[in-house]
């Protein structure tokens, strides 16, 4: 095999030492297309997404997507390393962005890398993309109508390298409770923050009872609540609230808005419908693929760019989603190696479908 973990931790090892929060990525978006590019790929780039075919690309044939994120979120104040040193000890590799998702990211380039002279039943497509830390549209979502039409696609995150084949989507709500305002000593005015109350205390009832197969139940919080009011004196005539709602593959976004208005007194506004639950099938050639390596399948609770695919995409990648956004986060050396061999497998194995 030409490329090793040590390729891998020197690549991840640049990456990490060069910031890429989400919007600043334009540095590492350099380095990523500077590498394909020496290696002869034919690049793309718009804006800090960079994105890349084999030079035998050929249009008759279905494409496999690989795709990962290079932007981080922010180091948190738990770091007790710089967390732009990479620095490796007992086995581990440390840094921002390692385990999140540098690890999947490096991995998927190297395994894109090693078809390249390759004969395949399909085409790669390789795509490090912005933003996904803050599900911004300048990321993958802006990239995907340029790219060659896609059957499909991994998409690297922390699995530990088992098969995401579903993910919960995630719909954030803006509550408000409208009363009348009036004197508090008196008997008079609507509160606003008791209707509110009254429809958070409704929130904790089983509004959405089905449950998915892999990502279980639809999971409800409301997370923030404050009223303008600011006098003591005075009934509050408004009450803000937020709800998170984890959505499952059960229910559409418009089911969740639909039954909640109907539920509550207070008006709702979603900030955004487009971040979808997703399911890919257990008959899908992809799952079958990896479940002949004895990889397992589970639902996501996280969010990812896969949320934003129109195709079916599957989650997998090295490291563990408990280490993301954490202080000192890191990624162990030999679960790039890992992640390197088994998406080379993946692969192979897919190749011997009738069809992608």
């Amino acid at each position: 095999m030409k490329y090793r973990a040590s390729h891998i931790v020197s690549l991840l090892s640049r990456l990490i030492a060069t910031p890429s929060l989400s919007r600043e990525e334009g540095d590492t978006a350099a380095i990523i297309q500077e590498v394909l590019e020496a290696e002869s790929m034919r690049v793309y780039r718009q804006g800090n997404n960079v994105w890349a075919t084999h030079p035998h690309f050929d249009p008759a044939q279905p494409s496999l997507l690989l795709q990962s994120h290079h932007d981080t979120v922010k180091p948190n104040a738990g770091y007790t390393r710089n967390p732009f040193d990479p620095t490796q000890e007992e086995g581990k590799l440390y840094g921002l962005g390692s385990n999140d998702a540098g690890g999947a990211l490096i991995c998927l380039l190297y395994t894109f890398l090693h078809f390249a002279e390759q004969a395949l039943p399909f085409n790669l497509v390789y795509c490090a993309a912005a933003e996904e830390e803050i599900s911004g549209r300048n990321g993958i979502e802006s990239v995907l109508p340029l790219l060659p039409s896609i059957s499909c696609a991994i998409v690297g995150e922390p699995t530990q390298m088992q098969m995401a084949v579903s993910e919960k989507g995630l719909l954030v709500i803006d509550a408000v409770a409208k009363g009348q305002a009036g004197h508090a000593a008196r008997d008079e005015g609507i509160n606003a923050i008791l209707i509110a109350m009254q429809d958070i205390a409704l929130l904790q009832q089983p509004l959405f009872p089905e449950l998915s197969p892999t990502l279980g139940k639809v999971h409800l919080n409301v997370t923030s609540i404050h009223s303008p009011n600011r006098q003591h004196n005075v009934v509050p005539d408004e009450c803000r609230f937020t709800i998170d709602i984890r959505v499952t593959d059960c229910y559409t976004h418009e089911d969740i808005l639909q039954r909640l208005q109907q539920q509550l007194n207070s008006q709702l506004t979603p900030r955004s419908m487009r971040l979808r639950a997703t399911c890919i099938p257990d008959t899908h050639a992809l799952v079958l693929a990896g479940k002949a390596l004895g990889r397992n399948t589970y639902g996501s609770p996280t969010l990812s760019d896969k949320a934003l695919m129109p195709f079916p995409t599957l989650k997998m990648g090295p490291g563990h989603s408990s280490r993301s956004h954490t202080a000192d986060e890191y990624i162990y050396i030999h679960e790039l190696q890992e992640g390197l061999d088994i998406y080379i497998q993946l692969i192979e194995q897919l190749a011997q479908f009738p069809q992608l």
